[in-house]
Order: structure tokens, then C-alpha cells, then sequence
């Protein structure tokens, strides 16, 4: 299906190609002329149609129903069906509100785009922090708190959000406005190819289809290239995983992505059956029950050994401190608390798979250098 995608692009490219420059473009037969293809992600579809793109978001929450529709034009004056919003593409600015969505903008060469962000303290892309520092990125508040009087007075051509199971304040108003908002909901995709394929949805508003099938087509092929290496092992140490938060220890389901990453590293995760998309919230003592004899603890939200025991002293319990196999995601963390994990790693899985193939199995990747993970150290804060 995809060379027909393809083939698809390359006949019709030229007719958007004084529009955009050509190589990306991406136009329409009659009507529902084709689709995009998608092998993993639930989240999203994309149509094409005569004059537009029909991108539907479905709710993550409601099985069938719809949470969003967007028809893409390149000309405003394009008339559209009133059931969803019209939003002019390729996009000339844009808001995004998540840094989870960022390494997808990066990759399609967008960060150029980009005109205003939430909590800027907590992005590491470097390019974006520059852009910040330059004041050409205005920042928009919290994430949970957008600042509406300064989005409506930077003007994007769209806001980019992440969508939640309740009414959005911010987002009524902003689209009151004027101003599409976006949501982008690859954070409720069940595992990590699903969310990376979520470029694809991004790289619609830029009409950068070819560019985002073929860069995901590589981070998929990677990702199972490294998986078929841990396929076969005998050896699968049990894992425990998170971090004991104010008397709650939220661990992922074996539904969730990061329950599915563990599967595909080749572990035995004691909740690998469970069926629930998000996390499990458990108290220590039942964490104690379950994973006293883990061998390795991965996604440990601390820095050190000494740190981590002194949170919460039931922690010295468990056999990887004993071990020290005590592994965090912040090998990436900026002193601003900018972490890379929560970024780049979402666009690509194929590296956060083989960091934890790696620590489990070291065997299978000889010289390899983790690039999210970092093991905890024995050393004082």
C-alpha cells in the first residue's frame, strides 16, 4: 500500500508545486480519492479529497467517536463541510503546547514554525531554547494553564495541544477566536510505534507525508531489527519499574507503551497480563509484594542510590538497590530539569528499545552507549 501511496504522490505532486516548492506536496483526485496508510497508530486517519484533506482524531476514551475533525486547505476560500475546522496548510506558524510533540517538528524540519510553547524550562531541543532565548518563541504559561490573552495576541496559524477526557476553557476560547486548535493525542496510543507513527499526523499540516512515511518507515524498521534480537532469549529478568510518589507507586500496565516495551526487550514484568491502557496505582507495600526480588528497576525517577533511599527507606528493600540495577530515563536532563526522554524518545522508540535491550541483555548490543538511559550512582546527591 505504500508504493501505491507513492505512486498516489508523484502524479499529482505538481499541480501544489508553486504553491509550496514542490518534493513534499500532496493534492487530491475526486472525492475520498485514497488514504493514508497507518500500520500502528488507532488515533487518527487521514483522507484525501478533491480540495482538502479530512484528518479525523478519535476519542481515546469513547470507542468510535469522534474527539476532532479537521479538513486541511490550501486555499482559505475552499469551501468545506461545517461538521469540522478548516485549517490552511502548509502551516506558516504554530503553537505547540507539549514538548512530546516537538521531535516530530524537528524531524520534518518545522522548529521554524514554531512561534510559542508551554513551560519553556522543561525543553531541551536545543534549537527551540535558542530560538527562546532570541525572543522569537513567546512563551504561553503552563501546559494545564495556557495564557489565552497571549495566545490570541501572538496569532498562530494553530495551536497544537494534547487532548483530555473533559471540557478545555483554553481551547473553546482560542478556537472562538479564530485560531485551530489541534490535538494531538499520540500520548494515549497503546505502544511506541503507534505514538511514533503520529509524525504522519503532523506532517499533514505541512503537506510532508512523503518526508514523515519515510523517516517513520526507518525508526520502524530499526525498532524491529533490535526486537527480533531479543526475541529468542532464554534469560528474561524480571523488572519493576517507576518510582513510589507521595504513598502512591504508579506502575504501567502491560497494555500501556511502556509495558509493551518491556515485552518486546525481552523481560518478565509481573504485570505483563494485565489488560489497562494507563498506569496501575499500587502502594509500596503491594510493590514490595510483587517486585522485592526484581532483578532490575528501570524508570526510576531519582538520581542516585543515596538519593532514592533516602525518599523512602522501604527502597533499600528491593534487590536491585541492593545490586545497584537501578536504571532512570535522565541521562538527557538539563539542570532546568529539560529532559530528552520525554522529547526525542517519543519519534523514536527504536533507541529507547535498545537502551533497555542493552541493559537487560548486553550481550545482544556489544559497545552499545545508552541514550536515554543512565544507571543510578552510589554517590550523594
Amino acid at each position: 500500500m505504500r508504493n501505491i501511496f507513492y505512486v498516489f504522490i508523484a502524479f499529482f505532486a505538481f499541480l501544489l508545486a508553486s504553491c509550496n516548492g514542490g518534493g513534499q506536496a500532496i493534492t487530491h483526485q475526486t472525492a475520498a480519492a485514497d488514504s493514508l496508510q497507518l500500520q500502528y497508530a488507532k488515533g487518527f486517519s487521514i483522507k484525501y479529497y478533491t480540495n482538502f484533506k479530512k484528518i479525523i482524531v478519535y476519542s481515546p476514551w469513547v470507542k468510535g467517536a469522534v474527539y476532532a475533525r479537521y479538513y486541511l486547505v490550501t486555499d482559505n476560500k475552499t469551501k468545506t463541510p461545517a461538521d469540522g475546522i478548516k485549517v490552511q496548510i502548509p502551516l506558516k506558524t504554530l503553537a505547540a503546547t507539549s514538548v512530546t510533540h516537538l521531535e516530530f517538528l524537528s524531524l520534518l524540519d518545522e522548529i521554524n514554525t514554531i512561534t510559542g510553547v508551554c513551560s519553556p524550562k522543561i525543553i531541551y531541543n536545543r534549537e527551540i531554547n535558542k530560538r527562546i532565548e532570541e525572543g522569537a518563541i513567546t512563551d504561553l504559561g503552563d501546559a494545564f494553564n495556557i495564557n489565552v490573552e497571549r495566545t490570541m495576541q501572538l496569532k498562530p496559524g494553530a495551536v497544537m495541544m494534547s487532548g483530555y477526557n473533559q471540557n478545555d476553557s483554553y481551547a473553546q476560547r482560542v478556537s472562538q477566536a479564530g485560531i485551530p486548535v489541534i490535538f494531538n493525542n499520540e500520548w494515549m496510543e497503546t505502544s511506541l510505534l503507534a505514538r511514533a507513527e503520529w509524525i504522519k499526523f503532523v506532517a499533514a499540516f505541512y503537506n510532508k507525508e512523503r518526508l514523515a512515511d519515510s523517516i517513520f518507515a526507518e525508526v520502524d524498521k530499526r525498532y524491529n531489527e533490535v526486537k527480533m534480537k531479543a526475541a529468542g532469549v532464554k534469560n528474561k529478568p524480571n523488572i519493576m519499574s517507576g518510582s513510589n510518589f507521595r504513598g502512591t507507586w504508579y506502575m504501567p500496565s502491560g497494555h500501556n507503551f511502556m509495558g509493551r516495551l518491556f515485552a518486546d526487550a525481552g523481560s518478565h514484568y509481573f504485570y505483563a497480563n494485565d489488560t489497562t491502557s494507563g498506569s496501575l496505582p499500587l502502594n509500596v507495600e503491594t510493590v514490595l509484594k510483587n517486585f522485592a526480588e526484581a532483578d532490575v528497576w528501570l524508570n526510576c525517577n531519582f538520581n542516585s542510590i543515596n538519593e532514592l533511599i533516602k525518599a523512602d527507606p522501604k527502597h533499600a528493600f528491593f534487590r536491585p538497590v541492593k545490586l545497584n540495577k537501578v536504571y532512570n530515563f535522565n541521562k538527557r536532563l538539563l539542570p532546568s530539569s529539560a529532559n530528552d526522554f520525554w522529547e526525542s524518545a517519543v519519534a523514536r522508540p527504536d533507541l529507547l528499545l535498545s537502551d533497555v535491550i542493552a541493559i537487560l541483555h548486553p550481550e545482544l548490543l556489544p559497545g552499545y552507549e545508552l541514550v536515554f538511559a543512565a544507571p543510578l550512582t552510589l554517590k550523594g546527591e
